[in-house]
C-alpha cells in the first residue's frame, strides 16, 4: 500500500456549485432543485451540507477516484441519512488526467473527456439513472466540479435535448471560479499529484497555470454532433 502524506483538509464552502435549473431543454427548461453540479463536497463544512440538505437535496453521486474517496470519505454528508451516496468513479485512478500532457494545461483534455465519454459510458447510464429515479435533488461532483463533473453535466443536458450552446454556456461559467477551485482543492489534490511528478509549490502553481479554456467541451460536443449525425443518416437508410 502506498502511503501518502496528507496534510489537515480544511472543510470550506463550495466553490462551484450551481444548480442547471433554468437551462432550456427539448419542450421547456429544466426545473430548479433537480439537479446541482459542484466542486469537492466531501469537504464542505457542516453548515453547508446542512443547508443543502434543508434545500431538498436527496442523493450526492461522488465520480472522483477511489484514491481520492479514500483520502475524505463522505464528509459531513455521512451524518444526514436522508441523503444517498453513490460512488460512480469516471477515473479509475487521477493519473489518467496526467496521460494526455501537462494536467494544467486545461486545453489539452479534449482527448480525455472524449475517452472518459467513451471508457465511463456505463457509469454514466448509471449516474443519469440516478439522477432520473431520486426523488429530490441530486448533487454531483468530482474534485474541481469541472472536467468529470462537466463531461456528466454535458451527458445530462445532451439527453435533455439542450442546444450545445447552452451546455457550451454552463461549463465556461466554471472558467470564473477557477483560481477559487485550485485553491480549495489543493490540500487533497496536491499530494496526489506530487506522487506522479508534479510539483506544487506555489512558485510552480504560479508557473505552470493556464487559461481556463473551453476547448475541451468544444471537441466533446462535436464528437458527440458527429456520431448524431452518423446515426441520424443510418436510421433513414432504407431496410
Amino acid at each position: 500500500m502506498t502511503i501518502v502524506d496528507i496534510p489537515v483538509i480544511p472543510l470550506s464552502a463550495p466553490v462551484n456549485l450551481r444548480d442547471l435549473g433554468g437551462i432550456p431543454i427539448r419542450n421547456g427548461v429544466i426545473r430548479a432543485g433537480f439537479a446541482i453540479r459542484a466542486d469537492d463536497l466531501a469537504t464542505v463544512t457542516e453548515e453547508t451540507a446542512a443547508r443543502l440538505v434543508d434545500d431538498g437535496l436527496r442523493a450526492v453521486i461522488d465520480l472522483r477516484s477511489p484514491e481520492e474517496v479514500g483520502i475524505t470519505g463522505r464528509g459531513p454528508f455521512s451524518a444526514h441519512g436522508s441523503v444517498a451516496y453513490h460512488h460512480v468513479p469516471f477515473l479509475t485512478s487521477i493519473g489518467e488526467a496526467a496521460e494526455d500532457g501537462d494536467p494544467f494545461d486545461q486545453s489539452r483534455y479534449g482527448q480525455m473527456y472524449r475517452r472518459m465519454y467513451e471508457g465511463a459510458a456505463g457509469q454514466i447510464v448509471t449516474a443519469l439513472a440516478i439522477i432520473a429515479h431520486t426523488p429530490g435533488a441530486v448533487a454531483f461532483h468530482c474534485a474541481a466540479g469541472q472536467d468529470r463533473t462537466g463531461v456528466l453535466a454535458a451527458s445530462l443536458l445532451l439527453a435533455l435535448g439542450a442546444d450545445p450552446n447552452d451546455i457550451l454556456g454552463d461549463y465556461v461559467r466554471t472558467g470564473e471560479n477557477s483560481a477559487a477551485i485550485h485553491e480549495r482543492i489543493l490540500p487533497v489534490v496536491g499530494p496526489l499529484m506530487r506522487r506522479l511528478g508534479y510539483e506544487l509549490d506555489p512558485a510552480a502553481r504560479a508557473a505552470s497555470r493556464k487559461e481556463f479554456s473551453p476547448a475541451p467541451m468544444l471537441e466533446l460536443l462535436g464528437v458527440c454532433r458527429q456520431r448524431e449525425r452518423i446515426r441520424s443518416r443510418r436510421c433513414a437508410e432504407p431496410g
